[in-house]
């Protein structure tokens, strides 16, 4: 995962129209700084500058060739994806995390009594944050005989035709021949 500020500064870099001429040139190999500058019409002054600042971003890379400089593009660096470059932290991911998990525990909280549950709430929301924690009860990809799951259902709640139908309409279970398998 990328730094936020090495991200910023490779942005800021590239929204340049002649750094981004320069990487364009660079993509088919090294090339010396003369042969660059002349190939994009800038002077001498102007192509040290725009490499100065490919460099510090990290985006180019210089060896000396006797009396030359000879650039090159950092292939680790422009290979990588935009989302690899944007990923960093996300302070409102976390907190929306934050409310997420909070609300999920409110609602299993008024509707559970220990593993036993209350009621089958109507609200489809709060249903699915329901249904996914009796889902916890059963293996992913593990076949459940009918009477066998029906039997588990009813140790949490009474009403076990409803909740395994939910289930099924929710894409938590998949029923095929009175066997059922959980999904998610």
């Amino acid at each position: 995962m990328m730094e936020r500020e090495t991200a910023i500064r490779i942005f800021k870099c590239l929204s340049d129209a002649s750094r981004l001429n320069i990487l364009s040139v660079l993509q088919s190999g090294e090339a010396y700084g003369e042969l660059l500058a002349e190939k994009l019409g800038l002077s001498a002054s102007t192509l040290s500058f725009h490499m100065k600042k490919l460099e510090e971003a990290g985006l180019v890379t210089s060896r000396k060739d006797q009396y030359y400089t000879v650039y090159a593009l950092d292939q680790a660096l422009t290979k990588l994806r935009l989302s690899e470059l944007i990923g960093g932290e996300n302070p409102q991911e976390d907190e929306t995390q934050k409310r997420e998990e909070a609300y999920r525990k409110k609602v299993l909280d008024a509707f559970f009594d220990g593993e036993k549950l209350r009621q089958i709430p109507v609200q489809r929301k709060k249903k699915l944050i329901v249904l996914q924690k009796i889902a916890e009860n059963f293996t992913p990809g593990k076949v459940y005989e009918e009477a066998v799951l029906s039997g588990m259902i009813e140790q949490i709640h009474p009403d076990y035709c409803t909740i395994r139908r939910d289930m099924i309409s929710e894409g938590i279970l998949t029923r095929e021949n009175g066997r059922y398998t959980r999904v998610k």
